[in-house]
C-alpha cells in the first residue's frame, strides 16, 4: 500500500502542470502543436505526440462553440469603450483631427492615395471616432450620476459622492487630452469642443446647485426634452431671471422669513410649525402659480403637512395675516354660529384665488391630519372630481367615445417632508395610481421640503436610499434636487417641473435640502440628538440674508433698499397684529361653489327616493337588453335572462339587480356615479357584472352608460390592490363633487382597516374638524359564513364607536329594496353624509332576500326599521305569529343573522316545539343615526315582551355595545314590561370568527337555539 502511494504522488508531480488553471495555456500549445509540430519545444511536443490526438480534431475543439465568446485579445480603442481596458498610448505626436476631418473627404478620383496615406487617414478617423464615443460616454456618466456630485447640502454636512464614472481618466483621457478638440455631433449644444470645455459645461448644468434625475425615464422624448432645457452653453443665461424676477423672489424671501420671525417674537415658544432654514419654497411655490397659469392651470388643489403651512396660507395662498393673528390670539375664523370642534391651525385648509400675468389660478389646500402623507391620495381625488367638471364642460353634446380627456387645467400639488416622503406607504400606493384608469390626474407636482432629518431621526436611520425621493423612480418620474440656499435655483426646478407636467401628464418631483432652524416644534430642543447639525445651523446665515447679500454683490439693488423693504414689511406686520384683535369672523368657508344649495341637516324625515313603476321597468329592459354583437358568457347570459324575467314579473328581484336600477336611476336623472374597489367591475362574489365583456375580443360593455342619449356617466373602477390610498381618493372625489354618487367597495369588508387612518382622520371627523361634508358611500360585505376570520366582519363594532354628532349613517340593510333606497338617499337629500354599508355576501343569492319591483316604486322609501316576514309575508318566513299582545319576545337584529334566525323558528316550528309562533323578529336596518321615534313606535307594540339583541358577531364585537345604551334610552321613554334587553350571541373573542366550519355551524345552532328558548 505504502508501495502504490510512493507511485501515485510521483505521478501527481509529474503531471502538475495539468492543473486545470494552465488549462487555457496547454490548450493553445495543442493547437499550434496541431497546426506545425515543431512550433513548440521538444518536451512539449513529445508529451502531445505520445497523447496520438488527431491534428484536424485538437483544432476544432481549441475553437470556442456558437455559444462561446472569443478569447480576451489585446485591448484596443475599440474595445476599451466597453470594458475599461485602454491599449498603451503610442509615443510621438496624437493625430490631427483636422487632419484625420481632412483625410475622410474623399479624394479627387484622378489622384488615388497611396497606401501610406491611406494607413495615416484610417487610423486619424479611427483616433476621431474613439475620442468622440469616449466623450459621449463621459456626458451620459454625468447624465446619470453627475446629480452625486451637486452642491445640494446648505450646511454642508452631506458632502458630494466621488464617482470615478465622472472623470475624464476613467474614460482614458490623460491630462495632455483636454484640450483637444472632439467632433460632438451638436450633444451639449456644441459641434466640437474639449474635454475641459465638455467637463466645464457638464459640472455647470449636472453638479451645481441643482442635480438632476431623469435618465431612468424609457420615453426617449422626455429625456431629450429635459437635455433640451438643462444643457448647452448658452442655456445659463437664457435660463437666467431678470432683475426684476430676482427682486420679487427676494421679497417673497422677506414676506416669508419676516413672518416666521415675527411669529417667533410675538408668540414665543407657541407651536407653528414654521418654515425657517426652508424659506425659498415660498418664491417655488408661486413660480408654479405663475408658469402653470401661463400654460393652462386654472386650479390648484395643495396639499400638504404642517411644516410651512401657516406660511402657505398667507404668503401663497393670500390668507390675511389678521386672521393669522387673530387665531393666535385665542380667536376663530369662522362665525360664532357655525358648529364644529374646530382643529389647530397648522391643519386647516383654505381657498383663494391669485393672479398672475392676467392669468386666474384658484388655490384650494387640503385640510389635513397629523398623519402625514395621507392627505395626499385625498388632493388627488379632489383633482380627478374637477378635472371632471372641465372635461364633461368640455365635451358637452359629444358622444362619450369622442371625449377629449384634458386633465391639464387641474394640477395637484403636493408638498412632503423628507422622513414621510420616504417612510410612509401611502406615498407609493399614490405613485402606483399614476397612470390607471379612473385614477389619473395628469401629473402630479411634487416638492419635498428635505429638512435632513425627521423629528429626531437621522436619514441614515430612516430610510435605505441615497435620497428621499427615490420611491418616485418607480414611476420614472424625473427629480430636481435644489439647493435650498440658492433661490434662484429653487424657483427655477419648479418652473421646469411645471412644464414638464404640462406637456407630459406625468407626476415631477422637486427635492428642496434644506434645514429646520429650530426643532420639530418651536419648544423643542434638537441639540439633545443633532448637536454637530444645529451647531452648524446656529452660524448659518438665512436664505433671505445670504440672497440678498448676493443681490448687493450683482448691483440688482443696494443694502439700504435691501433694509428698507424689511423694515416696510416688519411695520405692515405689526398693523395686522393689531387688527386681529379686533377681527371677527363674517363666513364661513363652506357650502361655496358646487356645493351651493344644500345645507346643514334639518329633522330626520322620509326619503322620496321612489321611482315610477314605468320607469323601473323601461330602465330594467334597457340595462338587460346587450348588443347581438357582443359574444356575452354563455353563464353570464343566464344571468342578465333572469334579471330580465325579475322584472317582466316584478317578482324576486335580487340584491344586484336592485343596485343597477338605482344606479341607473341616478343617471337618468342626471346624477353620475362612480364606483370603484378591488373587483368591483364583476363584483367579488360574481354578482354585479356591471361590465360584460365580449369573449372574443375582450372589448367591454356598459350597459349603464347605453341607457339613453344624454344621460350622466357612470365610471366602474377595478382598482389597484390598495385601501388606504384608494379609500383616501374616493372621498376626496366626494369632497369636490357632491352631485356624483360616490361609492368605495372593499373586497371583503374585513380588509378596510388596511384604511383605517382616513375613517378616523377624514371620514368620521372631517366635517365636524375641518367643515367639509362629504356624501362618501362604503360598501363593506360582512357576514358569518363559516369563511374564518378574515373574511366575516367588516369590523361594525368600529364605526359604530366613532358615531356622534350626526356625523355619518350606518347600516345593515337585508333587503334588496332598501338597498336601492338608501343608496338613491344619498343624493335626494338637502345634505351629504358619509354611508357605511355592511354589504351581503352569501344573500346576494339567498332566495328569501328578494324584493318586488313595487318596493322600490312610487310611495316606497327607505325603511329604518323592517318588520318580521311572519307578518308580512307570512308564505316567506313559514309561520304565523300570535298577536303582539300576546308576543312573549321580541328580538332585535340586523343583517345576515335575520334569515338564520328565520330559518331556525321556522325548522322549530316544523318540529312542533313551542316558543316559535310567540316570538317576533324585529330588524335594525340603520343603526346610526339611531331610529328612536321608530323604536319607540314599533316597541310600544309589544308591552309584555322580553326584548332581546340577537347578533352573530361575539360579544366584544358587531352592534352590541352599541345598541345596549341607546335601547335602554329608547325602553326607558316606553310603558313596557322590558326595561334593558338581554344579549344573545356568541361570547366576546380576540379574533373575529371561528376558522372551521364546523365550529362555526356549532357556534350558529348554539344561540339561535337560546334566541328562541
Amino acid at each position: 500500500m505504502a508501495d502504490d502511494a510512493g507511485r501515485l504522488n510521483q505521478v501527481f508531480a509529474e503531471t502538475s502542470f495539468l492543473y486545470g488553471s494552465n488549462a487555457a495555456f496547454i490548450e493553445g500549445l495543442h493547437e499550434k502543436w496541431a497546426a506545425d509540430p515543431g512550433s513548440v519545444s521538444a518536451e512539449w511536443r513529445a508529451f502531445f505526440d505520445q497523447l496520438k490526438d488527431n491534428a484536424a480534431a485538437v483544432t476544432a475543439s481549441a475553437q470556442a462553440g456558437g455559444w462561446g465568446r472569443k478569447g480576451a485579445a489585446e485591448p484596443t480603442e475599440e474595445t476599451g469603450v466597453f470594458d475599461g481596458r485602454w491599449p498603451e498610448k503610442p509615443l510621438g505626436p496624437k493625430p490631427d483631427p483636422k487632419a484625420a476631418a481632412a483625410a475622410a473627404k474623399p479624394a479627387p478620383a484622378a489622384t488615388p492615395a497611396t497606401p501610406a496615406t491611406a494607413d495615416v487617414s484610417a487610423e486619424a478617423i479611427r483616433a476621431a471616432a474613439h475620442d468622440s464615443i469616449r466623450a459621449l460616454m463621459l456626458i451620459r456618466a454625468y447624465r446619470v450620476r453627475g446629480h452625486l456630485q451637486a452642491t445640494l447640502d446648505p450646511l454642508g454636512i452631506e458632502q458630494p459622492t466621488d464617482n470615478p464614472e465622472l472623470t475624464p481618466e476613467f474614460y482614458g483621457f490623460t491630462a495632455a487630452d483636454l484640450d483637444r478638440p472632439i467632433y460632438l455631433d451638436g450633444v451639449l449644444g456644441l459641434q466640437t469642443g474639449s474635454i475641459r470645455q465638455v467637463l466645464d459645461l457638464l459640472k455647470r448644468t449636472y453638479c451645481g446647485n441643482i442635480g438632476i434625475q431623469y435618465m431612468h425615464i424609457a420615453e426617449p422624448e422626455e429625456k431629450s426634452w429635459l437635455q433640451q432645457r438643462f444643457e448647452g452653453p448658452d442655456k445659463f443665461e437664457a435660463n437666467a431671471f431678470t432683475k426684476e424676477g430676482k427682486i420679487a423672489i427676494l421679497n417673497k424671501l422677506i414676506e416669508a422669513e419676516g413672518f416666521e420671525r415675527f411669529l417667533h417674537k410675538r408668540f414665543p415658544g407657541t407651536k407653528r410649525f414654521g418654515l425657517d432654514g426652508g424659506e425659498a419654497m415660498v418664491p417655488a411655490l408661486e413660480q408654479v402659480i405663475k408658469r402653470g397659469g401661463s400654460l393652462g392651470v386654472d386650479e390648484i388643489v395643495i396639499g400638504m403637512a404642517h411644516r410651512g403651512r401657516l406660511n402657505t396660507l398667507a404668503a401663497v395662498m393670500g390668507k390675511p395675516y389678521k386672521v393669522i393673528f387673530h387665531e393666535f390670539q385665542g380667536g376663530s375664523a369662522v362665525p360664532s354660529d357655525i358648529e364644529g370642534s374646530g382643529d389647530v391651525k397648522y391643519h386647516m385648509g383654505a381657498s383663494s384665488d391669485r393672479e398672475f400675468d392676467g392669468n386666474t389660478v384658484h388655490l384650494s389646500l387640503t385640510a389635513n391630519p397629523s398623519h402625514l402623507e395621507i392627505v395626499n391620495p385625498v388632493v388627488l381625488g379632489k383633482a380627478r372630481a374637477k378635472q371632471a367638471f372641465d372635461i364633461r364642460e368640455a365635451n358637452a353634446g359629444k358622444p362619450e367615445s369622442d371625449w377629449v380627456l384634458d386633465r391639464s387645467k387641474a394640477m395637484p400639488l403636493l408638498i412632503h417632508g423628507d422622513a414621510a416622503f420616504a417612510g410612509q406607504g401611502v406615498v407609493a400606493e399614490c405613485f402606483a395610481l399614476m397612470g390607471l384608469k379612473g385614477y389619473r390626474t395628469g401629473g402630479t407636482m411634487h416638492f419635498v421640503i428635505n429638512n435632513q432629518i425627521g423629528f429626531t431621526t437621522s436619514p441614515r436611520n430612516s430610510r435605505s436610499t441615497p435620497y428621499p425621493s427615490d420611491v418616485a423612480l418607480m414611476v420614472q418620474a424625473p427629480i430636481f434636487h435644489v439647493n435650498g440656499d440658492d433661490p434662484e435655483a429653487v424657483v427655477f426646478a419648479p418652473k421646469v417641473a411645471t412644464e414638464y407636467r404640462q406637456k407630459f401628464h406625468k407626476d415631477v418631483v422637486v427635492d428642496m435640502f434644506c434645514y429646520r432652524r429650530f426643532g420639530h416644534n418651536e419648544g423643542d430642543d434638537p441639540t439633545f440628538t443633532q448637536p454637530v447639525m444645529y451647531s452648524k445651523i446656529r452660524a448659518q446665515p438665512s436664505t433671505r440674508e445670504i440672497y440678498s447679500k448676493r443681490l448687493v454683490e450683482e448691483g440688482v439693488l443696494t443694502q439700504a433698499e435691501v433694509d428698507a423693504e424689511l423694515a416696510r414689511f416688519e411695520a405692515w406686520l405689526d398693523e395686522q397684529f393689531e387688527a386681529g384683535k379686533t377681527f371677527k369672523a363674517e363666513k364661513a368657508d363652506w357650502l361655496d361653489g358646487q356645493w351651493q344649495g344644500l345645507a346643514a341637516p334639518k329633522e330626520e324625515a322620509r326619503g322620496e327616493t321612489g321611482v315610477p313603476l314605468a320607469k323601473l321597468k323601461d330602465l330594467g329592459h334597457r340595462l338587460t337588453t346587450i348588443p347581438n354583437s357582443i359574444d356575452m358568457h354563455k353563464t353570464l347570459k343566464r344571468v342578465i335572462d333572469g334579471r330580465r324575467e325579475a322584472i317582466d314579473s316584478g317578482e324576486n328581484l335580487d340584491w344586484a339587480t336592485a343596485e343597477s336600477l338605482a344606479f341607473a336611476s341616478l343617471v337618468d336623472e342626471g346624477f353620475p356615479v362612480r364606483l370603484s374597489g378591488q373587483d368591483s367591475v364583476r363584483g367579488t362574489f360574481s354578482q354585479r357584472h356591471s361590465g360584460i365583456v365580449d369573449q372574443t375580443t375582450e372589448d367591454r360593455y356598459i350597459p349603464l352608460n347605453n341607457l339613453r342619449e344624454g344621460q350622466a356617466q357612470f365610471e366602474v373602477i377595478d382598482s389597484a390592490l390598495s385601501e388606504e390610498a384608494v379609500l383616501g381618493f374616493e372621498y376626496g372625489y366626494s369632497l369636490a363633487d357632491p352631485n356624483t354618487l360616490v361609492l368605495w367597495e372593499a373586497q371583503f369588508g374585513d380588509f378596510v382597516n388596511g384604511a383605517q387612518v382616513v375613517i378616523d382622520q377624514f371620514i368620521s371627523s372631517g366635517e365636524r374638524k375641518w367643515l367639509r361634508m362629504s356624501g362618501l358611500t362604503m360598501l363593506l360585505p360582512h357576514g358569518y359564513e363559516g369563511q374564518g376570520p378574515e373574511h366575516s366582519s367588516a369590523r361594525l363594532e368600529r364605526f359604530l364607536q366613532q358615531c356622534a354628532e350626526d356625523n355619518m349613517q350606518v347600516a345593515n340593510c337585508t333587503t334588496p329594496a332598501n338597498y336601492f333606497h338608501i343608496l338613491r338617499r344619498q343624493m335626494h337629500r338637502s345634505f351629504r353624509k358619509p354611508l357605511i354599508l355592511m354589504t351581503p355576501k352569501s344573500l346576494l343569492r339567498h332566495k328569501k332576500a328578494v324584493s318586488s319591483l313595487s318596493e322600490l316604486a312610487e310611495g316606497s322609501s327607505f325603511h329604518r326599521l323592517l318588520h318580521d316576514d311572519a307578518q308580512t309575508r307570512p308564505e316567506v318566513a313559514g309561520i304565523k305569529i300570535k298577536a303582539d299582545k300576546d308576543i312573549r319576545r321580541v328580538i332585535l337584529c340586523s343583517g345576515k343573522v335575520y334569515y338564520d334566525l328565520l330559518d331556525a323558528r321556522e325548522k322549530k316550528a316544523k318540529a312542533g316545539e313551542k316558543g316559535a309562533d310567540d316570538v317576533y323578529i324585529l330588524r335594525l336596518e340603520q343603526f346610526y343615526p339611531w331610529p328612536i321615534q321608530s323604536l319607540r313606535k314599533e316597541l310600544a307594540r309589544f308591552p309584555k315582551a322580553e326584548v332581546v339583541w340577537c347578533q352573530e358577531e361575539p360579544k366584544n364585537m358587531g352592534g352590541w355595545t352599541f345598541v345596549d345604551p341607546w335601547l335602554e334610552l329608547t325602553l326607558d321613554k316606553l310603558d313596557v314590561a322590558s326595561k334593558r334587553a338581554r344579549y344573545v350571541g356568541r361570547p366576546g373573542s380576540a379574533s373575529t370568527a371561528a376558522g372551521l366550519m364546523s365550529r362555526h355551524l356549532k357556534e350558529l345552532e348554539a344561540f339561535t337555539t337560546e334566541a328562541f328558548a
